[in-house]
């Protein structure tokens, strides 16, 4: 039996904001900012005549478009954020809906979306 190919490609790309975590004893119930980092990967079982699975500049693209809320803002003030904290579960769970929506198709699926508040700190979010 043959076996099957996959590819995964990953794009990383950042953002800068502000948020607070309510509910929180600590320092961060207090506002506070970060600059986030942002990895997308992405599933690809074929490639098209060219060697490539899915365009980076695509995956790109629609990261750029869902991180353009974000970038320079407080979280806490976005609608999104109003009954939930934006903490970087919460960040990286609805970029991984929204970027699955936007990119999946019959052999690409965006796999997982690691969110981090620091070189040392985050989160992966995936669904089987």
């Amino acid at each position: 039996m043959a076996s099957k190919s996959h590819f995964e490609i990953h794009v990383q790309t950042q953002f800068s904001a502000a948020h607070h975590l309510r509910g929180y004893r600590g320092n961060c119930e207090k506002p506070h900012g970060h600059n986030w980092t942002v990895d997308v990967h992405v599933e690809c079982n074929h490639l098209n005549d060219l060697g490539i699975g899915i365009d980076f500049r695509d995956v790109k693209a629609a990261v750029k478009t869902l991180l353009g809320q974000f970038d320079h803002c407080d979280l806490n003030a976005l609608p999104l954020f109003q009954t939930e904290n934006p903490t970087c579960e919460n960040v990286a769970k609805y970029l991984y809906k929204e970027l699955a929506r936007i990119l999946n198709a019959a052999d690409i699926r965006v796999t997982k979306v690691g969110v981090s508040e620091t070189e040392t700190c985050g989160v992966l979010y995936w669904e089987e």
